[in-house]
């Protein structure tokens, strides 16, 4: 059935909520002298109907009662609905108490009377919304194809999961029943739906014939989720999840923010517990400043560094349009009080410096970098004026400006390093190394490997690819990669930070490594497509500078157990100070020749462990 677009008017829900207080306050009388009121109460009735009428429809005009669309009405309505009322209602209890105890001694309506008309118009004006709401629901969702549902979780998120879907008839879902890890559930119905037990997840599944299943556990950890995805997809059945109760309207779930479950939901680990006193600590009251702060990790640690309420932020990054989209954000969410937004790069010594003599930061997050391997293959000049010259200038101005606590954020690709880009990250992580001891600033390095959903990571490339219809590329069936949440990395990042007393490089637990065409062919499932016949694969080949597998340690280094389980303290040799910042500024110097041959090989010469699998480097950067 068309139902029509637009809304009801105001002035028909303001009349129909004005008939129904009518109605009421006549029903009161009626009830509370069983239907046969005397004569004077009827008198007394009429003579006050109209401040009855006056003081009701005033107060449904002040809180805008008419307002509402009726098709959307939830638990906020009816909370607004039953202090309007109540308010009036003690309005007139206060009229009662001042006429008869300053007037004539008797009330303008009975006690009772207030009371009663009180229950039946809050039962009338919720009644009639719920009405029109559920038959908006099943008219519009009249003639829709059903799909059936199952729900993993019989708690009270999975609870409000179907009461969600069952008032929503145009969703085309149809609740089939629950599925529960607890023994105790099993068999069991709620709400007429039968809670089945967990391993019987499979059977159900087959049985029941079902479309879509639905994950509703806040909690689970990340190898259940994954075994219950891959049943699920193994049976043909669609994988969704429901959003944390933070994300919900107003409270309230709707149908639409079930979404698809995404692979980051699977690759994700366990909350990491995060020591938030000693990060408050070194934070809170300081200036801190975050270089390459529109970037994935730069802009993640701008969100978190926010919370622990520094004196004052200064992001700093060349990008303009990240830069103001984050401003933007921060501005909708009322975070950006304390936080200078500066255009500037890295690699201009005099514009850094004045910003260090203008804010006087105590401490700095160095984020700033080249990071994409074939780009950084093609143009070896850019890679060390950005990874090298742009850490010499920030980690040196630190110096210079008393910086508590300089943190550099590396990679895993400095390890045993096969491109231009790891081989640069490398030099800048001996160059901060080799300040330690020299400076009154704390330096400390931390190195991780992929994040999910940064720029250029392999999962919206998947995605995008997908959504085109394919092929989804791989260089090679056995490329594997580490991979951590964005807020998880940053998160460790702030506690290595705290922890760091100067000359450490952390590395970060970032789990099992993952197989990226297993990886390719889970997202093809999790989007409802069929590898080879949906969309294909297709291996492209290794790019240059590409390895098979990261490392987080070289072969010379090896690790120290920190106070925390998911960061190791790497142990690496000492460096002489004065022969890193001499081939530092030799490294930097050719720059100016543009000749890629001569800058790699003294690359090689400073990075012994870095091997290129790139054969020819053209005489100029393209």
């Amino acid at each position: 059935m068309q139902l029509p677009r637009h809304y009801t008017p105001r002035w028909i829900i303001f009349l129909t909520d004005s008939f129904i207080v009518l109605l009421a306050y006549v029903l009161a009388y009626f009830i509370r002298f069983e239907f046969t009121p005397p004569r004077f109460e009827v008198e007394l009735a009429f003579a006050f109907l109209p401040w009855f009428m006056l003081i009701r429809l005033g107060s449904f005009l002040l809180v805008k009662l008419y307002a509402g669309i009726i098709r959307y009405t939830g638990t906020q309505d009816t909370r607004k609905i039953f202090f309007t009322l109540l308010a009036g209602s003690l309005v007139f209890i206060v009229l009662n108490q001042w006429r008869f105890h300053f007037d004539d001694g008797k009330y303008y309506l009975p006690n009772s009377i207030i009371a009663t008309e009180f229950l039946l118009s809050l039962s009338a004006l919720v009644t009639m919304r719920l009405v029109v709401k559920f038959m908006y629901s099943e008219l519009r969702g009249t003639g829709l194809p059903r799909k059936k549902v199952l729900i993993y979780g019989a708690g009270e998120a999975g609870l409000i999961a179907k009461r969600t879907i069952d008032q929503d008839a145009a969703s085309g879902m149809m609740v089939a029943g629950f599925i529960d890890d607890n023994p105790k559930k099993s068999n069991k119905t709620i709400e007429g739906k039968t809670i089945y037990p967990a391993e019987k997840l499979s059977e159900i599944l087959e049985k029941e014939e079902i479309n879509e299943l639905i994950i509703s556990i806040a909690r689970l950890p990340r190898e259940k989720k994954q075994e219950i995805v891959s049943t699920a997809i193994s049976k043909g059945v669609k994988v969704l999840t429901v959003p944390p109760p933070k994300s919900w309207i107003n409270g309230e779930l709707s149908v639409y923010q079930i979404r698809n479950l995404r692979i980051d939901d699977l690759l994700g680990r366990e909350p990491i517990q995060l020591d938030n006193y000693n990060v408050l600590e070194y934070i809170k009251g300081r200036t801190v400043l975050v270089t390459g702060g529109a970037g994935s990790i730069g802009s993640e640690l701008v969100r978190q560094i926010a919370y622990y309420a520094p004196a004052r932020l200064v992001v700093f990054d060349q990008a303009e349009s990240p830069l103001y989209e984050l401003q933007q954000e921060l501005s909708r969410q009322g975070m950006d009080k304390s936080i200078d937004w500066v255009i500037g790069d890295v690699r201009q010594y005099d514009r850094l410096k004045r910003l260090f003599e203008h804010f006087r930061p105590q401490v700095v997050f160095h984020a700033a970098a080249y990071k994409h391997v074939p780009l950084m293959e093609d143009n070896p000049s850019e890679a060390v004026l950005a990874n090298v010259l742009g850490t010499r200038n920030v980690s040196d101005l630190s110096d210079l400006f008393n910086v508590e606590k300089f943190v550099f954020i590396s990679t895993d690709k400095a390890v045993n390093p096969t491109n231009v880009m790891g081989a640069t990250k490398r030099v800048a992580e001996m160059y901060v190394q080799s300040k330690c001891g020299k400076s009154k600033t704390a330096y400390v390095t931390t190195r991780f490997g992929n994040v999910l959903g940064s720029t250029g990571s392999v999962i919206p490339l998947f995605k995008r690819q997908i959504e085109e219809g394919g092929p989804i590329t791989i260089t090679h069936e056995e490329v594997t990669r580490y991979f951590m949440t964005i807020p998880e990395a940053v998160q460790l990042v702030l506690e290595a930070g705290s922890m760091g007393e100067g000359g450490e490089i952390f590395v970060f637990d970032m789990g099992k490594s993952v197989k990226i065409i297993d990886l390719a062919r889970q997202m093809i499932r999790l989007s409802g497509l069929e590898e080879g016949k949906d969309i294909r694969i297709e291996i492209s080949g290794l790019r240059p500078g590409e390895k098979l597998y990261e490392e987080l340690l070289s072969n010379s280094e090896n690790t120290l157990q920190t106070d925390h389980p998911k960061i190791l303290k790497a142990r690496v040799a000492e460096l002489d100070s004065e022969i890193v910042a001499r081939e530092t500024e030799e490294l930097i110097s050719l720059f100016n020749t543009q000749n890629n041959e001569r800058l790699v090989a003294k690359l090689k010469i400073m990075v012994p462990e870095y091997i290129s699998q790139n054969s020819e480097f053209s005489s100029l950067d393209r």
